[in-house]
């Protein structure tokens, strides 16, 4: 059908199509400074793989170290790494920071633009950049290991990856560092577990889980790790490490030694003041003591994500506060991405749905 005014819409129709134009150069412009970034590191990923003779011979070690450049702030270029080097998902490197995904994408744009022209050596003294290294694998790891978005389980290519990472950073930082033995332990003994979490493609919780199938070599290699540094200091991955241990030893769920555990969680949450670690904590002594005060240790506690809201609901659920806890699962399946886990979750709601019988 001819429209009523052909010169007035062939005008409107153009100046429709110029504007369109204008606004996709305008956003090209702004996207090519980062993608000139992204390039440039991938150009510096190939001439180190290209480049035998460097001492550094793990090219996602090399990738790392450069992303850990003191022009950033230590969280910027860890999440850059992750996004960048590791290649984990926006959302989910904003999750593991505790920030919503739009604040995330700022930073690493603003990380991305500030690398531009900056010298991409990798420092002949690695010392300043271990610590962050070793916070980006684990990151990495609890990224595999708990994936917010996505149909994965678990991601445990992701964690495996990370766990290499650490290897290949032990053997070229030319000192023993408790933190490393104990962030290597660690992840043993949470990898370890990897044929046990997933069933016929269902999450699978850690008390659930067939222990028959964890991989014991990893665990003996891990608790020889941290054997030599079982009277040290307290730290965040030595403490950690202990506590992943706990659960590695016990032969079944309900010989795990909570009271321990929860001794463990407290240090931890003292001395890094982590509201996830609190999280943890109240788990833990919800075993030990009974869901009540496990409840008692959440009241104020604030944290984004579904996991907060998912453990509360389980809490409610095992004091017979039935509505109350249906309340949080809905709240806990909102928030939630990642389809296996939400799967779980709207399972564990119908069950307290179903009538009785």
């Amino acid at each position: 059908m001819a429209p009523a005014n052909p010169p007035a819409w062939l005008l409107t129709a153009a100046r429709r199509r110029i504007v369109d134009r204008l606004r996709a150069e305008a956003v090209a412009a702004r996207k090519l400074p980062l993608l000139a970034v992204e390039a440039s590191l991938q150009e510096e990923a190939q001439a180190f793989m290209a480049d035998t003779d460097e001492p550094l011979v793990d090219e996602r070690l090399r990738l790392v170290l450069l992303c850990a450049h003191p022009s950033l702030a230590p969280e910027s270029a860890a999440a850059l790494t992750l996004r960048l080097v590791l290649g984990v998902p926006t959302e989910d490197v904003a999750r593991l920071f505790l920030v919503p995904t739009p604040t995330m994408a700022a930073r690493l744009t603003r990380a991305r633009k500030s690398l531009a022209g900056r010298s991409f050596e990798v420092p002949a003294d690695l010392g300043p950049r271990v610590g962050l290294v070793a916070d980006v694998a684990y990151l990495a790891f609890t990224a595999g290991y708990a994936p917010g978005s996505g149909p994965d389980v678990v991601r445990a290519e992701l964690a495996g990856e990370a766990v290499r990472l650490v290897r290949v950073l032990r053997a070229v930082v030319p000192y023993t560092e408790v933190e490393l033995e104990a962030l290597l332990a660690l992840m043993l003994l949470q990898h370890s577990r990897r044929d046990a979490r997933v069933a016929d493609g269902r999450l699978v919780l850690l008390p659930d889980q067939d222990r028959t199938r964890w991989r014991t070599d990893e665990i003996t290699e891990a608790l020889a790790l941290l054997r030599p540094w079982l009277d040290a200091p307290p730290s965040p991955y030595l403490l950690q490490a202990l506590i992943a241990a706990e659960h590695a030893i016990a032969r079944s769920a309900e010989e795990t030694a909570w009271d321990r555990i929860v001794l463990r969680y407290a240090e931890l949450e003292e001395l890094t003041g982590s509201p996830v670690v609190r999280l943890n904590r109240a788990v833990a002594v919800a075993e030990a003591a009974g869901p009540a005060a496990g409840l008692a240790v959440l009241d104020g506690l604030v944290l984004p994500g579904h996991r907060l809201p998912a453990t509360r609901a389980e809490l409610l659920a095992r004091l017979g506060r039935v509505e109350e806890a249906v309340t949080a699962y809905d709240e806990a399946i909102g928030r939630c991405a990642n389809q296996a886990e939400r799967a779980h979750l709207v399972e564990r709601v119908s069950s307290l749905r179903r009538p009785p019988g």
